[in-house]
């Protein structure tokens, strides 16, 4: 049997009975969270043109998009709520693929649940087929695929949504092979447009891509049953020479990516490379209680390849300061916390923070590499070690080494931080007031005991 074949054997046959015990916790805990960066997304810099472009499409429908009480076709709402989900940089992250598969799961999800309840215990159960097929796509075509300038939220990503879709609709073998095949042909998404608003429309075109690739397998659109492992196929022109579809075919369920290595949530928003960053200053801040007056020099060594996405030194807008090393350690010396202002185009741009960069030293080191020997097969924010340095006028200096960021499986954030960040991401969104941004928190903590996981999308519409 082939890899697409495998893999769609294993959509149909998996069930919630095969995962470990905890999936359902594990779980809850990131569809929590990417329905709080999706309601982040409402008040961002992509929301306007958005909106400008669904008024402009003209077209109606009743899938919802959250937080703003329109409705448009599933592709058009998975569109929209996956470029929001992504839009601030605070969804999950995935670091095997490397990309943040729960943005495009979700709102394919949401956009196709048509009129029908879907329990909570269908909707985790097909959330986590997602993330295990997209997770083992990644690991199939290797980190190779994302040194090439693939964003893989749009290229590998988008195969959990369609994975996750095909599971809740109970597509059989043969269709889910003709969606993988449709899905092939629109994967997309280039690295270069890190700090733009096209990132997140990645996320938003892989969500209304496999909401489009299951509807036309669902209706009788053919494509190639194989593309995964054919000549010319998904691997062979997106990947490497080592990429390998049967390592993804061998690897489904064993383990289950929900458990191993498990999916990081976001304690701050911005790119997942510079967090480890983050947490020493604000540890050392913490530590010496020095300010920004009070600096003589940070030091942020980072390991080869740490800062491979942070290609913006002297960031001048928000966007561009989310993939910056130099301001996210200006920011943490500067401020002692960070929430969604600080990755505005004012925050950037504040002179004090300009007045920091000239005692900031950030760079890559063999020194941070660590003795992991998947160091190479790592994304940015998950290899090595960081290390941050810092040396006061007074004379004092202190340092820290940092192997993984808060947030990550080894670290997960509890639940009292999880409800404040649900709690400053609803904000964003003017429609939904305090008291239902508490209730649906309340509602979703439980998601496995819903009758329909609609109601939850009713709320928050």
């Amino acid at each position: 049997m082939g890899a697409t074949a495998t893999i769609a054997d294993f959509i149909v046959k998996t069930t919630a009975a095969d995962f470990p015990a905890g999936s359902d916790e594990k779980a809850i805990k990131v569809i929590v969270d990417t329905f709080a960066a999706i309601l982040a997304g409402v008040s961002s810099e992509v929301a306007e043109p958005l909106q400008k472009y669904l008024a402009s499409s003209g077209e109606s429908g009743v899938s919802p998009i959250l937080g703003t009480g329109r409705t448009a076709s599933p592709e058009t709402a998975a569109l929209i709520n996956g470029t929001y989900g992504h839009s601030l940089d605070y969804d999950d992250v995935l670091s095997m693929i490397p990309a943040h598969p729960s943005a495009v799961i979700l709102s394919a999800l949401l956009a196709s649940m048509d009129n029908k309840p879907v329990s909570g215990n269908s909707f985790i159960e097909a959330y986590i087929i997602g993330v295990e097929v997209g997770g083992k796509v990644g690991l199939g075509m290797t980190n190779d695929h994302y040194q090439r300038g693939f964003h893989a939220t749009g290229t590998l990503a988008m195969f959990s949504g369609v994975a996750a879709l095909a599971k809740l609709h109970g597509l059989d073998a043969p269709a889910i092979q003709q969606a993988f095949g449709i899905a092939a042909s629109m994967a997309s998404g280039l690295r270069r447009n890190f700090g733009t608003m096209t990132k997140p429309l990645h996320t938003g075109l892989a969500a209304r891509n496999a909401v489009t690739a299951v509807r036309l397998a669902m209706c009788g659109f053919t494509a190639a049953p194989d593309i995964m492992e054919a000549k010319a196929g998904f691997y062979s022109t997106y990947g490497t020479a080592d990429s390998d579809p049967e390592v993804t075919a061998r690897g489904l369920g064993k383990p289950f990516v929900i458990s191993s290595p498990g999916i990081a949530v976001k304690k701050f928003p911005c790119c997942y490379a510079t967090h480890r960053t983050i947490d020493g200053v604000l540890t050392l801040r913490e530590r010496l209680g020095f300010d920004a007056g009070s600096i003589d020099k940070v030091i942020c060594r980072m390991p080869p390849g740490g800062m491979h996405v942070l290609i913006y030194p002297r960031p001048v807008t928000g966007l561009e300061g989310k993939f910056s090393l130099p301001y996210s350690a200006a920011a943490a010396v500067l401020d002692g916390k960070f929430t969604l202002w600080s990755f505005s185009d004012e925050a950037v741009r504040r002179p004090e923070i300009a007045a920091l960069y000239e005692r900031i030293d950030t760079h890559e080191t063999p020194a941070c590499r660590g003795d992991d020997p998947q160091f190479d097969k790592r994304s940015s924010g998950s290899r090595g070690f960081v290390e941050v340095e810092v040396l006061l006028k007074d004379g004092r200096r202190d340092q820290i080494r940092i192997d993984v960021p808060p947030g990550a499986p080894a670290r997960e954030l509890t639940w009292d931080e999880l409800q404040e960040k649900f709690m400053d991401c609803a904000k964003q969104a003017p429609r939904i007031s305090t008291a239902t941004a508490a209730a649906v928190f309340k509602s979703l903590r439980v998601l496995n005991t819903l009758d329909d996981v609609r109601t939850v999308s009713r709320q928050l519409h």
